[in-house]
């Protein structure tokens, strides 16, 4: 290996030496709440006393800052590269996102590949994230050179996994059940759960609440957390 190289390598082992366990979070297509999970796995997890971060590097749709209300927040920069930002009063929750980057939260990001796999790279080696339990990072949707950017720059770090966001009908009726389960089956994968449609997890995502507190009788609540327990009960047999 080449010197270059190696100081590339310890500078990546650098950044994430205090990430116990990194997640992706994958989906087929847009539009089938990816970005929600990884949001509400967050919080969950948070809520659980554990420390988290969210990498949002769903470049054509950053969301996620929204869904925390901290879309009007800045990026700093440390000796160790980029600062986060943390949310809530008691800043267990760090998030990266192109979403901070942008001038205008609504400007659409056109850019080529090339530019897109650098801003990932950048983003898993140059972001400080201190000590977490568990770094959520939030792919953009389908399968591109983005995937492929990012598990390679997270290929010197062990992976405790990836959860694969779908719903449920082959086609368009979204009220079909049992589409995520076939296809968990299919794949010899665990089935971690099904999330219901519910209006409280939708308004507490546009208003930037922290679904998880605020409306513990949803019936999407229990699915949640049933899906955040199988993730901690995985990162106690890993360890």
């Amino acid at each position: 290996m080449r010197r270059g190289n190696m100081e590339e390598t310890a500078g990546e082992r650098t950044n994430l030496a205090g990430v116990r366990h990194i997640l992706l979070v994958l989906s087929g297509k847009g539009g089938v709440g990816k970005s929600t999970l990884s949001t509400e796995l967050a919080l969950a997890l948070r809520n659980a006393g554990k420390r988290v971060g969210i990498l949002d590097v769903d470049l054509c749709g950053p969301s996620i800052p929204r869904m925390l209300r901290v879309q009007d927040s800045a990026v700093h920069q440390c000796d160790s590269g980029w600062v986060p930002v943390f949310v809530g009063q008691d800043k267990a929750i760090a998030l990266m996102s192109i979403g901070f980057l942008l001038e205008r939260p609504d400007d659409a990001v056109v850019w080529r590949g090339p530019k897109k796999n650098a801003l990932i790279k950048q983003f898993v080696t140059d972001v400080a994230w201190g000590d977490l339990d568990f770094l959520i990072v939030d792919t953009p949707p389908g399968t591109s050179d983005e995937h492929i950017s990012t598990v390679e720059a997270l290929r010197p770090h062990q992976l405790l996994g990836a959860v694969l966001v779908t719903t449920p009908q082959e086609c368009t009726n979204i009220f079909s059940k049992g589409g995520g389960e076939e296809l968990a089956k299919h794949a010899g994968v665990p089935f971690l759960g099904c999330v219901p449609l519910d209006p409280q997890l939708s308004q507490s995502l546009e208003e930037g609440k922290d679904f998880i507190q605020e409306f513990p009788k949803s019936s999407a609540f229990p699915a949640l957390i049933h899906i955040a327990q199988q993730i901690l009960d995985t990162s106690q047999r890993s360890s």
